[in-house]
């Protein structure tokens, strides 16, 4: 059964909520929409697993460590399957980290496939003629949202490295689902209904929408030739396919006629990064994830590491202390989050200054009796001057962690930011709104946002594929969540669920979400968490009851293998043998 009381306090709720868009400074649009709650249970295998957003996706997985395929290999196929059967979150129209784990090496690598701003981007790319920041739709909506997608060229990057089949061998699931078709889910059906602009492209209504304007039914089959002969030209010339030739000038011609600016240099000349992993302690574990351009590791780091200088090891599980603890933590770690974390290609980012030991003590003294409210980003070492701007993350996100026969592992976030990425389909897949990551205003009280847009730079992510060790150096654990701006709180949750209330892997998931961005504190609707509200508000915090629609996907190592779980709040699942 779900967790949680099935009562919802209706006064108490719209008092609250009532304070938090009273107080809120900036306006945020929905999330990728809730679609109801499916209780999974833990799934065990003694060799290998995938953990994916999509059970045909996770088949795909599945399919290729079968026939000899690595880990990366994998994930290729998972990222390839996903992009059809899941296009809201992810897709070959956008980019992704992705940690790639080597048993024999003992090493963690990073790769870095975030998007990138054209060479004509400016620092007023969204603002409007009266140097306001635009509505986030409207700059969702428009050309100037699509960055030059990364997905692909830092996968083939990773596959060069790490993979054992060949690279063609690894879309066939993919391009067989995309020909012969399948059915619609009643996520993607509700999410197509739901969206106010994705019919607006000609492509895209062609593709999801029946005469009327009406979704596809669930369970339909959707036939995407258009995206079969995409793969098909992939598997035989690899990323250059997408990133010169016809497929880019359809990707330039189709930004170009909503406003945007990109140009076929831009794509030509985009790179995948391979980055140093951010690691850091953790109680008796080391956790390593992914640096800057994302903020996912230092941010969940130093979460983690305010929380071990708290009485949060002797709070009780889900009480109100140890809610009010996590999300004072989050708060800290949010406001340096969002001064300090951009493209280190352009700013110079205080990883060593934030993850400090005696930083993350000093940070821990603000936490006090009652709810600060909302924190003050601190002065860690090496740190720059920058501005404090508003937060415009959101949600079109995936998460796969997959591991191998060989102990090898994966763990990637791949998105398209919103639901549906700027609603611009190119030959059968959709392109990202990834800009709108970005600051929207460039500077305040005279000071640069560490996060503004430039020319060839990546916006910052929240991103944040996990890994954790133990003692002796072996995996213990992978996972990753989707979530705009709230990854780092769902990670954390699962982590501590995990490892200070040694719940499994699939109860520590779908346990409540709650935390906080350094806003209101965060409470999922219709759960445990909910039950807290009067213990939170007498501590003088602020809440707000939403869905916290998360999607994490995450491995553990268990006697004799591996066990694997998936979010109730979407249509993932953990397969292995």
């Amino acid at each position: 059964m779900r967790p949680g009381s099935e009562t919802l306090r209706a006064g108490w709720a719209a008092a609250v909520v009532f304070v938090f868009f009273c107080a809120a400074a900036v306006a945020q649009p929905a999330p990728e929409a809730a679609s109801g709650w499916s209780a999974k249970q833990a799934v065990s295998a003694r060799h290998e697993m995938v953990a994916a957003a999509n059970p045909l996706a996770a088949e795909a997985g599945l399919e290729i460590l079968h026939a000899g395929g690595s880990a990366l290999d994998a994930a290729i196929a998972v990222q390839a399957v996903l992009g059809l059967v899941e296009p809201q979150s992810s897709g070959l129209g956008g980019g992704a980290f992705l940690l790639y784990w080597s048993r024999a090496e003992r090493r963690v690598r990073s790769y870095d496939g975030r998007e990138t701003a054209p060479q004509a981007a400016r620092p007023d790319r969204f603002l409007n003629a009266n140097g306001q920041p635009l509505q986030f739709y409207d700059a969702v909506t428009s050309g100037k949202s699509v960055g030059v997608p990364g997905v692909l060229r830092m996968l083939e990057l990773a596959h060069r490295r790490h993979g054992r089949l060949p690279w063609a061998r690894l879309f066939a699931p993919a391009i067989r689902l995309a020909e012969s078709g399948f059915a619609v889910s009643p996520r993607l059906h509700r999410l197509l209904e739901r969206d106010r602009f994705l019919r607006a492209d000609p492509n895209a209504r062609a593709l999801y929408y029946d005469a009327d304007g009406h979704a596809l039914d669930v369970g339909s089959v959707l036939v995407n030739r258009a995206y079969a002969a995409t793969l098909r030209s992939i598997a035989a010339q690899g990323a250059d396919a997408l990133y010169t030739g016809p497929i880019a000038a359809d990707i330039v011609r189709a930004v170009r006629a909503r406003g945007g600016d990109m140009t076929p240099a831009d794509l030509q000349g985009y790179a995948a990064r391979a980055r140093d992993p951010v690691c850091g302690p953790y109680r008796q574990v080391r956790i390593c994830g992914m640096g800057p351009p994302s903020a996912g590791a230092v941010t969940l780091l130093e979460l983690l590491g305010v929380l071990e200088h708290t009485a949060f090891d002797r709070a009780p599980p889900l009480s109100a202390l140890a809610v009010h603890l996590f999300s004072e933590a989050s708060r800290l770690a949010y406001a340096d989050r969002a001064r300090y974390i951009g493209d280190p290609a352009f700013v110079r980012v205080p990883v060593k200054g934030l993850l400090d030991p005696a930083y993350l003590e000093q940070r821990a003294r603000l936490i006090g009796v009652r709810s600060m409210g909302a924190a003050q980003p601190g002065e860690p070492a090496l740190a720059p001057l920058a501005a404090d701007v508003p937060d415009t993350e959101h949600h079109g996100t995936s998460h796969l962690s997959i591991v191998d026969r060989h102990g090898d592992a994966v763990a990637m976030t791949t998105t398209i930011e919103n639901a549906f990425g700027a609603r611009i389909m190119v030959r059968g897949f959709l392109l990202n709104n990834e800009l709108t990551d970005f600051s929207f205003e460039p500077q305040a009280r005279g000071l640069p946002a560490a996060n503004r847009v430039e020319p060839g730079k990546r916006p910052r992510s929240t991103m944040a594929p996990t890994m954790v060790f133990d003692r002796d150096g072996r995996l213990r654990m992978l996972l990753g969540s989707p979530g705009g701006a709230a990854i780092v709180d769902y990670v954390a949750k699962t982590l501590v669920a995990a490892l200070d209330w040694g719940f499994d892997i699939q109860a520590a998931i779908a346990a409540p979400n709650f935390g906080s961005t350094n806003g209101p504190t965060l409470l999922e609707r219709d759960s445990a968490a909910q039950d807290l509200d009067g213990a939170l508000a007498e501590r003088g915090h602020v809440l707000n009851f939403a869905r916290l629609t998360s999607g994490v996907q995450g491995i553990e190592r268990v006697p004799g293998g591996w066990r694997g779980g998936a979010d109730p709040r979407r249509e993932g699942v953990a397969l292995g043998d």
